[in-house]
Protein backbone atom coordinates (compact mmCIF):
# COMPACT_ATOMS: atom_id res chain seq x y z
CA UNK A 1 0.00 0.00 0.00
CA UNK A 2 1.45 3.19 -1.06
CA UNK A 3 2.08 5.91 1.82
CA UNK A 4 0.71 9.22 0.57
CA UNK A 5 2.05 11.92 2.64
CA UNK A 6 0.18 14.43 4.78
CA UNK A 7 -0.66 17.39 2.40
CA UNK A 8 -2.68 19.67 4.76
CA UNK A 9 -0.93 20.28 8.05
CA UNK A 10 -3.13 23.21 9.60
CA UNK A 11 -6.76 24.72 10.00
CA UNK A 12 -6.37 28.20 11.29
CA UNK A 13 -9.83 30.44 11.75
CA UNK A 14 -9.92 33.65 10.07
CA UNK A 15 -12.16 36.45 11.66
CA UNK A 16 -12.92 39.23 10.57
CA UNK A 17 -13.40 42.36 13.33
CA UNK A 18 -14.76 45.15 13.81
CA UNK A 19 -11.38 47.00 15.71
CA UNK A 20 -8.02 45.88 15.52
CA UNK A 21 -7.05 47.28 18.84
CA UNK A 22 -9.74 45.79 20.45
CA UNK A 23 -9.49 42.36 19.16
CA UNK A 24 -5.54 42.18 19.65
CA UNK A 25 -6.18 43.17 23.55
CA UNK A 26 -8.74 40.99 24.08
CA UNK A 27 -6.75 37.76 22.39
CA UNK A 28 -2.72 38.79 23.62
CA UNK A 29 -3.92 40.42 27.44
CA UNK A 30 -7.31 38.53 27.52
CA UNK A 31 -6.28 35.18 26.25
CA UNK A 32 -2.22 34.90 26.36
CA UNK A 33 -1.97 34.50 22.85
CA UNK A 34 1.44 36.16 20.88
CA UNK A 35 1.43 38.12 17.82
CA UNK A 36 3.39 35.99 15.53
CA UNK A 37 2.53 37.98 12.45
CA UNK A 38 1.38 40.80 11.56
CA UNK A 39 0.87 43.01 8.26
CA UNK A 40 0.55 47.09 8.82
CA UNK A 41 0.59 48.99 4.94
CA UNK A 42 -0.72 52.46 6.50
CA UNK A 43 1.32 51.55 10.44
CA UNK A 44 -1.94 50.00 11.66
CA UNK A 45 -1.84 46.45 12.07
CA UNK A 46 -5.05 45.13 9.22
CA UNK A 47 -4.13 42.11 9.25
CA UNK A 48 -2.35 39.28 11.99
CA UNK A 49 -1.50 35.80 12.86
CA UNK A 50 -1.72 34.76 16.61
CA UNK A 51 -0.57 32.12 17.96
CA UNK A 52 -0.92 30.35 21.61
CA UNK A 53 1.11 26.39 22.07
CA UNK A 54 -0.61 24.49 19.20
CA UNK A 55 -3.64 26.64 18.17
CA UNK A 56 -3.67 29.55 16.05
CA UNK A 57 -5.65 32.63 15.00
CA UNK A 58 -5.85 35.22 12.01
CA UNK A 59 -7.49 38.31 12.56
CA UNK A 60 -8.26 41.16 9.94
CA UNK A 61 -10.22 44.68 9.83
CA UNK A 62 -11.01 45.14 6.50
CA UNK A 63 -10.63 48.46 4.83
CA UNK A 64 -13.47 48.66 3.16
CA UNK A 65 -16.37 45.87 4.18
CA UNK A 66 -17.70 43.73 1.15
CA UNK A 67 -20.91 41.63 0.64
CA UNK A 68 -18.53 38.91 2.09
CA UNK A 69 -18.02 40.47 5.21
CA UNK A 70 -21.19 42.41 5.89
CA UNK A 71 -23.47 41.06 8.78
CA UNK A 72 -22.90 40.35 12.27
CA UNK A 73 -19.76 38.91 12.64
CA UNK A 74 -19.39 36.05 14.77
CA UNK A 75 -22.75 34.82 14.71
CA UNK A 76 -22.89 31.05 15.58
CA UNK A 77 -19.57 30.57 14.91
CA UNK A 78 -18.02 28.74 17.71
CA UNK A 79 -14.22 27.27 17.64
CA UNK A 80 -13.42 24.29 19.87
CA UNK A 81 -10.19 24.60 21.33
CA UNK A 82 -9.19 20.63 23.13
CA UNK A 83 -7.30 21.69 26.08
CA UNK A 84 -4.95 19.46 28.97
CA UNK A 85 -6.64 21.42 31.84
CA UNK A 86 -9.64 23.89 30.69
CA UNK A 87 -10.08 25.09 34.11
CA UNK A 88 -6.49 26.46 34.57
CA UNK A 89 -7.36 28.57 31.48
CA UNK A 90 -10.61 30.06 33.12
CA UNK A 91 -8.65 30.61 36.27
CA UNK A 92 -6.06 32.66 33.61
CA UNK A 93 -8.53 34.01 32.34
CA UNK A 94 -10.36 35.31 34.95
CA UNK A 95 -6.26 36.86 36.73
CA UNK A 96 -6.10 38.53 33.17
CA UNK A 97 -9.68 40.29 33.72
CA UNK A 98 -11.95 38.76 31.03
CA UNK A 99 -15.79 38.59 31.75
CA UNK A 100 -16.46 34.62 31.47
CA UNK A 101 -19.25 32.30 32.28
CA UNK A 102 -18.93 29.48 34.46
CA UNK A 103 -17.74 26.32 33.20
CA UNK A 104 -19.38 23.48 33.17
CA UNK A 105 -19.40 19.69 31.98
CA UNK A 106 -20.68 19.38 28.37
CA UNK A 107 -20.01 15.60 26.05
CA UNK A 108 -18.15 14.95 28.70
CA UNK A 109 -15.90 17.83 28.89
CA UNK A 110 -15.35 20.70 31.30
CA UNK A 111 -16.08 23.71 28.78
CA UNK A 112 -15.13 27.45 29.55
CA UNK A 113 -16.75 29.65 27.12
CA UNK A 114 -15.78 33.35 25.99
CA UNK A 115 -16.98 35.37 23.62
CA UNK A 116 -14.36 37.87 21.55
CA UNK A 117 -15.46 41.18 20.69
CA UNK A 118 -17.05 40.40 17.93
CA UNK A 119 -19.06 37.75 18.82
CA UNK A 120 -17.49 34.82 18.01
CA UNK A 121 -17.53 32.24 20.76
CA UNK A 122 -14.35 30.42 21.90
CA UNK A 123 -14.52 27.46 23.66
CA UNK A 124 -11.66 25.51 25.95
CA UNK A 125 -12.41 22.16 26.48
CA UNK A 126 -10.51 19.20 28.76
CA UNK A 127 -11.95 15.38 29.33
CA UNK A 128 -13.46 15.03 32.63
CA UNK A 129 -15.34 12.05 34.11
CA UNK A 130 -17.68 14.87 36.51
CA UNK A 131 -21.28 14.14 35.78
CA UNK A 132 -22.70 15.99 31.92
CA UNK A 133 -23.99 19.40 32.92
CA UNK A 134 -22.47 20.04 36.04
CA UNK A 135 -21.68 23.17 36.72
CA UNK A 136 -18.18 24.85 38.18
CA UNK A 137 -19.42 26.29 41.03
CA UNK A 138 -21.59 23.40 42.26
CA UNK A 139 -18.99 20.91 41.77
CA UNK A 140 -16.25 23.13 43.79
CA UNK A 141 -18.91 23.14 46.65
CA UNK A 142 -19.56 18.92 46.22
CA UNK A 143 -15.49 18.57 46.19
CA UNK A 144 -14.71 21.66 48.98
CA UNK A 145 -11.55 22.75 47.36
Amino acid sequence: METIPQNIKLSVPFFMVTDMEISLKFYLDGLGFKLANQWAPRGKIEWCWLTRDAVAIMLQQPRVPNAEQSGPRGAGVTICHQCVDALALYHEFKQNGLSLAEPFVGNNMWVVSVKDPDGYRLEFESPTDVAEETAYGDWIKENQL
